[in-house]
């Protein structure tokens, strides 16, 4: 449910307008926007939640760095180095010449 709040006038004549959604069984309500109104007519402003974007920023790296150490746990970028990728190498290096 919305709720409005008591309209304020600035000193420059705007009529300010907060409005927020009451949370759930009467807790507290979160800021969703501002209506400003002056002469030239009302304009809509929306709130917004620095806090719960740099959250999911942070959110986006960590699950960025998690799928690229899986990545590379599964198959690394280096050269695969074993005895026997080596003798392998060795072996096609051979048959080249």
């Amino acid at each position: 449910m919305l709720v409005f709040g008591e309209p304020f006038e600035t000193s420059h004549g705007t009529v300010l307008i907060t409005v927020t959604r009451q949370g759930r069984r009467g807790g507290p309500g979160r800021a969703i926007g501002l209506y400003s109104i002056t002469e030239d007519g009302v304009t809509w402003t929306p709130a917004v939640d620095q806090g719960r974007i740099a959250l999911i920023g942070v959110c986006t790296g960590f699950v960025a760095a998690a799928l690229a150490t899986l990545a590379v746990v599964h198959r690394p970028p280096w050269p695969n180095l074993s005895e026997r990728a080596l003798i392998a190498q060795a072996e096609s290096a051979k048959h080249r010449r």
